[in-house]
């Protein structure tokens, strides 16, 4: 059984709803024990990071970065730093604004700087853009075109469930294909461990 982490901050809902989709598509996947955390729970506990094998993490995006609580979270984390105890793990981000870019970008790039501090193995999204296949760009998985990271809309004001079809669709296939490869970096680092390899 391998323990993933769903690590979020959500003011409005937004950013809640995507990752509880994300968490369907983890969840699919067998034997993986998933689990949805707040950032601004985890600024108080950061230890209990080293429960889990992977960490997929999520903030709205203001401002072009991270929201305040989940700097916060990342800031409280230094002591895992100083001591390198989440090198290794695997991680991978998301995140959500009202715009189609709205700078993203920016948010992602935080999240991966952060974890290359900490040494862990950044995954990407590897989803291809199903509207250059003919399917109608709102149903479109990865319709926004982000290979860094999961991003997703929500209109300004818009209720928390409010996305377009194609963002719903690739929260799920982003958390399982996350789950598929947790479990092959898990299993490739016991057999380098049962062969007396040094692997992190």
């Amino acid at each position: 059984m391998k323990k993933l982490a769903i690590i979020y901050h959500s003011a409005q809902g937004h950013t809640a709803h995507i990752a509880n989709r994300i968490f369907e598509g983890a969840h699919s996947v067998p034997d993986t024990d998933v689990h949805i955390l707040k950032a601004e729970d985890l600024t108080k506990a950061p230890d209990e990071l080293l429960k889990y094998d992977g960490y997929i993490l999520g903030s709205p995006t203001y401002l072009g970065g991270v929201s305040g609580p989940f700097k916060t979270f990342m800031d409280a984390t230094g002591r895992l730093w100083r001591t390198q105890q989440l090198k290794g793990k695997l991680a991978a981000g998301f995140t959500v604004s009202s715009l189609p870019s709205g700078d993203k970008q920016s948010t992602l790039m935080s999240m991966f700087v952060f974890c290359m501090q900490h040494g862990m193995l950044w995954m990407g999204n590897p989803i291809l853009p199903e509207q250059h296949t003919g399917t109608p760009y709102d149903e479109a998985a990865n319709r926004l075109g982000s290979w860094s990271g999961l991003m997703a809309q929500a209109g300004h004001s818009a209720p928390a469930d409010s996305f377009p079809a194609g963002d719903i669709k690739t929260a799920r296939m982003f958390g399982r294909n996350f789950s598929e490869v947790m479990h092959r970096v898990s299993d490739t680092r016991l057999a380098f461990r049962e062969e007396g390899k040094v692997f992190a």
